[in-house]
């Protein structure tokens, strides 16, 4: 790895300071469970690297008094998926977590990090995206929100500024009708990339869908929402010739490349299939009566 210096300020303020006053030089860290690979290839050479771990305001979940949840920035995969705040939320929320590589790297790898580095076959963005969570940033201007679904540009690019830090991501107030789950198809062993991944959420109500949101990842350049899937589905019934009609509608939104993992083609069919089994699994939890 290329020589660099290593800062661990205190404040936010003093994070900030730093990423302006060194610009494209200065690259932040948390568990680095991303980043240390990247600069040991050498795809990353910053003469900087700023420390975000001391910043107590970054970590944490907590349930806001709305009925919505937040979660700081450099909490881990791990504290997610393990944390009860998390599961009285959405179990799927937790799940989908749990489902980040491996144990080691779920309690190194951090929510903002990965989202940050906008890998389009992780395992938050999707249930994230699917859940409305808006992603907290605060720069030299102030603070802004964007939704995490708006939040990503290409392969590991987001629409952070340089000197900015994506410093909570937040979560709306859920109904005790609404459902949600997250699938992921895996080529290999539990801690491969998927090959591809659904998250859905809904609220289920007399019958009806409301507030339907699908979104998928591995299967394009940035995890993507199917949004006339779910225009198809809002205000009809829950059933099998609904999911099949909407999860067809799913091709024409992805946009997967050919790699070790499958086809262009294969992972097109897959996110058709994957998107109708996440459906039928929000239809099973809400006939259970089970928020998921």
């Amino acid at each position: 790895m290329n020589a660099y210096d290593y800062l661990e300020p205190d404040t936010l303020d003093e994070v900030i300071a730093a990423l302006v006053a060194n610009g494209d030089d200065a690259h932040l860290i948390a568990g680095g469970a991303s980043l240390v690979l990247m600069l040991r290839q050498q795809l990353l050479t910053p003469t900087l690297l700023v420390g975000l771990r001391g910043i107590d305001e970054l970590r944490g979940i907590e349930r806001l008094a709305d009925g919505g949840l937040r979660i700081g920035a450099t909490t881990t995969h791990r504290q997610v998926e393990r944390s009860p705040v998390v599961a009285s939320y959405a179990p799927a929320l937790a799940d989908a977590f749990g489902r980040v590589a491996t144990v080691r790297i779920r309690n190194q790898g951090t929510v903002g990090g990965n989202l940050a580095h906008a890998d389009p076959a992780q395992d938050p963005p999707p249930i994230l995206m699917a859940l409305d969570a808006v992603a907290r940033i605060t720069g030299p201007a102030g603070e802004r929100a964007l939704p995490v679904a708006d939040l990503f540009v290409d392969f590991f690019e987001t629409r952070l500024a340089p000197d900015e830090v994506l410093t909570a991501v937040e979560l709306p107030p859920r109904g005790a009708a609404a459902v949600a789950a997250y699938l992921k198809f895996l080529p290999g062993s539990q801690d491969d990339y998927a090959t591809v991944s659904v998250a859905a959420s809904a609220t289920i109500s007399s019958g009806r869908w409301r507030d339907v949101r699908i979104a998928c990842g591995a299967v394009g350049s940035v995890p993507l929402r199917a949004r006339e899937a779910e225009a198809s589905l809002e205000g009809g019934t829950p059933d099998e010739a609904a999911f099949a009609a909407a999860a067809a509608l799913v091709a024409d939104v992805v946009d997967p490349v050919d790699d070790t993992r499958g086809s262009a083609d294969y992972k097109r069919d897959m996110a058709v299939v994957w998107t109708r089994r996440a459906l039928a699994r929000l239809a099973v939890a809400a006939r259970a009566g089970s928020a998921a």
